[in-house]
């Protein structure tokens, strides 16, 4: 690990005077909390898992940690201890520093012998652990052992790992990454399917940590056949010390071509990673296990010596069903051992899960032989299994079903080489059509498009509805087996599989930490009306998630995401109108998610808030072409909307899911949108509402204060805190964005300033202007304004911010008593309630701290008086039965969430 970096330092006077601020609404303890300066902060902080039966089968597991302001210096080191005092071994590193350059998150990395009590980490010297990986860098290779199993890293050509080793045998070879292609698609039985296909070929790998407990290797590439090259990927190869088995996350970016109207183009037929498995044993002592539901597996051998006519003998069957190596056959009843020649050797198994709700397996001895049924069910676990008593590779892709169409296929197993395949799009799907899903309906002109934006609510603009740049990450587990493992063994892997194990800090320490402005607090029903919001809370969050399951809102570019808009008519939320399909984190409801998990600590939001992370950062955002930085508005389908934004690209939504886990790749994303406001030369956001001559100028931008500037903020701050490549570049353009938004005669009101693209300063307008949007805070302003605020003084930066809180919710009479002209027609009150709350703890206004409960109870969004509660549905009326409630709507579902909770936490003693 390479020595850690000096912090420069920042101003933090205001943090003293804030932190007295906010005592007089929050109390002393809670005060402390959302300033981080409770006690010294270096009280040891105790582990645990977030589900029963802590590290399992896995590979290994790494956290992140908060710590208050100055509690821990740069250079401090952990240690890691059970319950009984037994230490365990703990790779640690900083991920983000407070502006005093002292620590602020770190990652913590354990691997086998974790167990699966709770650890406590506190300062102190770290344990070795007795197997170390280690990290062998060559010409061509690299070599990295987890003291248990050795993989061979390739630098080029096909194959990503060349081989896995334990001890002297080798359990797989030519890991490589495989895509079918097909040409044309038409509709019917119309056309002869061709197809290419493609291997992966590597461009770059790096080893990105080295051990002692954990070793990290990134590799790059794309995927080719003859002299093209497509779907870019990135994959990272995870292993942690004394393991069996490694992690791998794959993310693939779509460059294909496919327009509407067009039957020929790029259509992905399969999408998938394959190995190589050499089969050493007689065909009766290999072995074939695959996933069914829950921990079910079918136990098959290759050549099976059970239900035959004639009995080798009990034990041997019991053996063989077991996994283990068979007695030599001159000891089995010898009816059986002279006719073994006879009994058919089963080398090929697919199974296919096509949809969220079955599965289908099948075998058949060997290529061009007829397929028979083997069984079936409803979800399977993406887990398989293929060896014998000399060794096997067990592999499991995660979220298999949810993300269908998965397909596992084994291929001769009766050779000398079987050939694994785990297929993240299955071949036997329909092809990958992501054609924009309509012709225009003759919406050539922004006048027209704009009365389309009137009944469908959608934005649409030729050209625009494309997947060209979008990406996509699935997470994959392989154990190097030196036998085939017993039952209970493998339950354990598949258990890994289906829900790969996390440590967490516990939500009082994230609270005490102060980080995330100090916005949640943990859940309290000390009062009546404390716990019907607590109730509340509770109901929408379990709503959700039983909307998607009942709504079946899965599939490989779908999971992840929620509906935006209900259909009471119809019993169905909008899944086919314009702008109310997929939500597209409109409005925040990644946030809301996150502090509902930061302030609960509850596996079951932990689960559904990193899949939307996954989904949102990956799918609803550009990687590449000339929109990479840009996310896209809600719609039918995640790319449709012609509306591509900062305000979707977000950093702020991916910040909870990295510094809770140190996540490499949402890493990546995060570092990939510092430069993004490069964007605004290539698309200017306000094109179609424009009433003056506008042709965007690099030292000219128009970039509003808002949705803009949050996401371009959010970018920069998170670089800075992790000291990133850029980070100087990105401390500048915090510190000159707003030190000159503060400047402007109005501040945040003014709404929008001219950008400059080499300075990152805006300029100072000459006039006030009165530009406020509903829309402006509810993207992650208000939580990125309270981190900054925090964490440095810009002088007129919070007066600006705290100004715009005040006047917002105000009467337009207050509002144009101070700016001189009222805010317009505003909705969204409800969720505005939460900068009253926040100017109100600020300035300890008691004024401001009424009406922001008043705002809450009273104005638009959810009430006192909605039902909070769902009705059974079924059919004729409903496609599936289940339960609906009408009445909620993910935008009010996400403002009422966040103003709740820092309602709660920052004026939660002073409820009406």
């Amino acid at each position: 690990m390479s020595p850690i970096p000096r912090r420069s330092l920042l101003k933090a006077a205001a943090v003293a005077g804030a932190a007295a601020q906010f005592s007089w609404a929050l109390g002393p303890k809670n005060a402390q909390a959302a300033t981080g300066t409770e006690a010294s902060g270096q009280d040891p902080v105790t582990l645990d898992w977030l589900e029963d039966g802590g590290l399992g089968a896995a590979p290994g597991t790494t956290v992140g940690v908060p710590w208050p302001k100055g509690a821990h210096d740069e250079d401090q080191t952990f240690a890691l201890t059970t319950a009984d005092g037994k230490d365990v071994p703990v790779q640690s590193w900083p991920i983000a520093y407070w502006p005093d350059g002292s620590l602020k998150w770190t990652a913590h990395a354990v691997g086998a012998g974790a167990g699966s009590g709770k650890l406590t980490l506190a300062p102190g010297a770290p344990a070795a652990p007795d197997r170390k990986v280690t990290v062998d860098e060559r010409s061509g290779s690299i070599d990295i052992s987890t003291g248990v199993v050795t993989a061979r890293i390739g630098k080029s050509g096909s194959a990503l790992v060349k081989s896995v080793r334990r001890g002297s045998t080798e359990i797989a070879r030519n890991g490589r990454l495989v895509l079918i292609r097909q040409g044309e698609l038409e509709d019917g039985d119309q056309g002869a399917e061709k197809y290419e296909r493609f291997e992966s070929h590597i461009s770059g790998t790096e080893v990105e940590q080295d051990g002692p407990v954990r070793a990290v290797v990134r590799i790059d590439g794309e995927h080719r056949h003859g002299g093209r090259g497509w779907m870019p990927f990135s994959v990272r190869l995870y292993f942690y010390a004394g393991s069996e088995s490694f992690r791998m996350v794959h993310t693939v970016t779509f460059d294909g071509k496919q327009e509407p109207g067009k039957a020929s183009g790029d259509f992905v037929r399969g999408l998938g990673v394959r190995f190589t498995v050499p089969m050493r044993d007689e065909a009766y002592d290999r072995h074939i296990r695959i996933g069914g539901e829950g921990t079910g597996l079918l136990r098959e051998a290759v050549k099976g010596v059970t239900g035959l006519r004639r009995d080798p003998g009990a034990a041997v069957q019991a053996a063989q069903f077991a996994g283990e190596k068979l007695p030599d056959p001159s000891t089995w009843d010898q009816r059986v051992t002279t006719r073994l020649r006879y009994i058919p050797e089963w080398g090929d198994y697919t199974l296919s899960q096509l949809s969220s709700d079955g599965f289908t397996l099948r075998k058949r001895t060997t290529k061009g032989h007829g397929w028979i049924g083997a069984g079936g069910g409803k979800r399977a676990s993406g887990f398989g299994y293929v060896g014998g008593a000399s060794g096997g590779l067990s592999f499991g892709l995660r979220d298999f079903w949810e993300k269908y169409p998965a397909q596992l296929d084994i291929r001769d197993a009766r050779t000398d080489e079987a050939e694994v395949t785990l297929w993240l799009w299955s071949p036997e799907a329909q092809p990958m059509d992501l054609r924009f899903y309509h012709d225009g309906m003759g919406q050539d002109t922004y006048a027209e498009q704009l009365e389309g934006l009137n009944i469908t609510y959608e934005d649409y603009e030729p050209g625009f509805g494309t997947p060209h740049g979008i990406a996509r990450t699935s997470e994959l587990l392989f154990w190097a087996n030196e036998s085939t493992p017993a039952p209970e063994k493998l339950a354990d892997q598949v258990r890994a599989v289906r829900t790969l194990p996390q440590l967490a800090a516990p939500p009082k320490h994230l609270v005490k930490a102060g980080v995330f402005g100090g916005l949640f607090s943990e859940p309290d029903r000390s009062t009546a009306a404390k716990a019907r919001i607590e109730d509340h809370l509770d109901f929408l969050f379990a709503y959700y998630k039983d909307q998607v399951e009942m709504r079946r809102w899965y599939g490989f570019w779908d999971y992840g995401d929620v509906m935006h808009s209900y259909d009471p008519a119809r019993h169905q939320w909008r899944y086919d109108v314009g702008g109310y399909a997929w939500d597209n984190s409109e409005l925040s409801p990644d946030i809301w998610l996150w502090m509902a998990y930061l302030r609960s600590g509850r596996a079951d939001i932990f689960r559904f808030a990193e899949t939307m992370t996954r989904h949102t950062g990956e799918v609803d955002v550009y990687h590449l072409g000339k929109w990479a930085g840009l996310g896209t508005r809600h719609g039918v389908q995640h790319y449709a909307d012609s509306a591509k934004q900062q305000r979707i690209a977000n950093t702020t939504y991916r910040r909870y899911y990295y510094f809770l886990t140190a996540d490499e790749r949402v890493g990546d994303l995060m570092h990939a949108n510092v430069d993004s406001d490069e964007t605004f030369l290539a698309l200017d956001p306000l094109r179609k509402i424009r009433t003056e001559p506008y042709t965007p100028d690099r030292h000219a931008l128009s970039i509003g204060f808002g949705t803009d500037w949050s996401g371009l903020v959010s970018a920069w701050l998170t670089e800075w805190e992790r000291k990133g490549p850029k980070w100087e570049k990105a401390k500048a353009r915090v510190l000159s964005t707003m030190e000159t938004i503060a400047a402007q005669p109005n501040g945040f009101v003014q709404g929008s300033g001219l950008y400059d693209l080499d300075t990152g300063r805006f300029a100072i307008a000459s006039e006030p202007v009165v530009s406020v949007s509903h829309l402006s805070a509810v993207f992650g302003l208000g939580e990125l304004c309270a981190e900054l605020i925090d964490l440095v003084d810009v002088p007129g930066f919070k007066d600006a911010y705290l100004d715009y809180c005040r006047y917002f919710n105000a009467s337009k009479t207050e509002q144009a008593a101070r700016y001189g002209s009222d805010f317009g027609s505003l909705i969204l009150f409800q969720g505005h309630s939460r900068l009253d709350a926040y100017a109100a703890v600020r300035t300890g206004d008691e004024k401001l701290a009424r009406r922001a409960w008043n705002k809450f109870y009273d104005s638009d969004g959810y009430k006192e008086s909605a039902p909070w509660t769902t009705e059974k549905v079924s059919g004729p009326v409903t496609l599936v039965p289940g339960s609906e409630a009408d009445w909620v709507y993910t935008n009010d579902t996400a403002l009422y969430g966040l103003a709740a909770i820092e309602n709660l936490a920052l004026l939660g003693d002073r409820m009406p």
